[in-house]
């Protein structure tokens, strides 16, 4: 494989400016805390990326600053949400010549595809990249499931490795396992169960959270990784509150809030999202502060 699935990939929030341009420094800012932190990858534009709102060229601009500033490090990722299959094609061969080491793919967009469509979907992206491909399976959110079966026929494709598992069916990872073994490797998609999906055998976690936390995130993989349970327990049940904010419809707006109680982004989204405001906004600062008051101090998980 290409790709080490494996450890923490922060699926990265976009960072915009007052007035709605990329805003590349402070996106520079946040990238390299993540790799001070140990993440193990880096994922753009996915659905906490604003995917739906990014201009093609923008994802162009963030898939080769993303490259340099990490400079062979650890594999940048770009997420593949198109509503054709002609236009998923040309997404993932111009994320190749901009420098990406791989690709989350997600079902079509719009168009709710049958299992024979969303298979051939992501099997003609497959033939026309030599890049590897992680199946980003969120029925909940997309209202389109990559059953076992499904997979059965994707994996005859080589470069289709690994699959976002975020059915929220904390079983799916056992039945994985079982069907398929170490061929499709299993990244956790939900923050929310992402421990116990560790624990059952997902190599590794697309976190959310991570954007605002990565250290924290990090040191639960590596605890985890290492046997230290108890410890990472500890770390994670201190987590869940921040966590949940992952699992609503505002997760864009609530996690770059979070980024800014933790110095390492701004709030600004892309219209028709707005940042948060009210009694929703005071209910979501109360889950930051109390969880900044009451952070916990990590052991050197660096050097395990």
């Amino acid at each position: 494989m290409s790709i080490q699935w494996k450890g923490v990939m922060p699926a990265v929030t976009t960072k915009l400016t007052d007035n709605d341009e990329l805003d590349l420094k402070t996106f520079e800012l946040n990238i390299n805390a993540q790799l001070s932190a140990g993440v193990h990858g880096i994922v753009l534009g996915g659905t906490l990326g604003e995917a739906s709102t990014l201009l093609d060229e923008e994802k162009r601009t963030l898939t080769t600053i993303t490259v340099d500033i990490v400079k062979g490090k650890v594999p940048v990722l770009i997420n593949i949400a198109e509503q054709s299959t002609k236009g998923a094609i040309l997404a993932a061969q111009k994320a190749e010549e901009d420098g990406a080491k791989g690709l989350m793919m997600l079902p079509p967009m719009r168009y709710k595809s049958g299992n024979r469509e969303t298979v051939e979907y992501f099997k003609a992206v497959a033939n026309n990249t030599s890049l590897p491909i992680m199946v980003y399976n969120n029925p909940v959110d997309y209202k389109v499931e990559v059953t076992l079966d499904m997979f059965e026929d994707l994996l005859k494709c080589d470069n289709i490795e690994a699959v976002k598992e975020s059915t929220r069916d904390i079983s799916n990872v056992t039945r994985i396992k079982n069907r398929f073994g170490n061929r499709l490797k299993i990244m956790t998609g939900v923050d929310t169960i992402a421990l116990e999906s560790l624990l059952m055998g997902a190599d590794g976690w697309i976190a959310g959270l991570v954007c605002a936390f990565p250290a924290e995130t990090v040191a639960i993989y590596e605890l985890q990784k290492v046997g230290r349970i108890k410890e990472a327990i500890e770390i994670y049940r201190w987590f869940l509150p921040l966590l949940e904010l992952d699992i609503n419809p505002k997760l864009v707006q609530n996690i770059k809030l979070a980024e800014v109680y933790t110095k390492l982004g701004t709030e600004y989204v892309r219209a028709p999202r707005l940042p948060l405001h009210g009694k929703e906004r005071e209910n979501v600062i109360k889950i930051i502060e109390d969880s900044l008051r009451t952070r916990p101090k990590l052991p050197d998980y660096k050097n395990f």
